[in-house]
């Protein structure tokens, strides 16, 4: 029932922009904190943003503190990453996820969407 869609992904140069979307359905959205992760090449599944079911308080890996804004949109069960200045260490493919509630632990993940920075 649950259905996590991300979209938004691609190819980008070192320096440039991309907004990830996830789209959400199954589930009562605005009660839910939502996140973003990412498994990365050579370094495996890493938890990138986070923020709380009204979207007033964040939380950022420190590789993406600074460059990364995460948000969303109750209305339309949306949840976003902006991505700027990205560089290489960013590629990877990343996901959105829905928090259990009882920790750093998800139970839905989406398909995923690839973020490739390169020239």
């Amino acid at each position: 029932q649950v259905q996590l869609v991300e979209s938004g992904g691609g190819l980008v140069e070192p320096g440039g922009s991309l907004r990830l979307s996830c789209a959400a359905s199954g589930f009562t959205f605005n009660t839910y904190a939502m996140a973003w992760l990412r498994q990365v090449p050579g370094k495996g599944f890493e938890w990138v943003s986070e923020l709380n079911s009204e979207g007033r308080k964040f939380f950022y890996a420190d590789s993406v503190k600074g460059r990364f804004t995460v948000s969303r949109d109750n209305a339309k069960n949306t949840v976003f990453l902006q991505m700027n200045n990205l560089q290489t260490e960013d590629t990877g493919l990343y996901y959105c996820a829905k928090p259990t509630g009882t920790g750093p632990n998800y139970d839905y993940w989406g398909q995923g969407t690839q973020v490739t920075v390169s020239s």
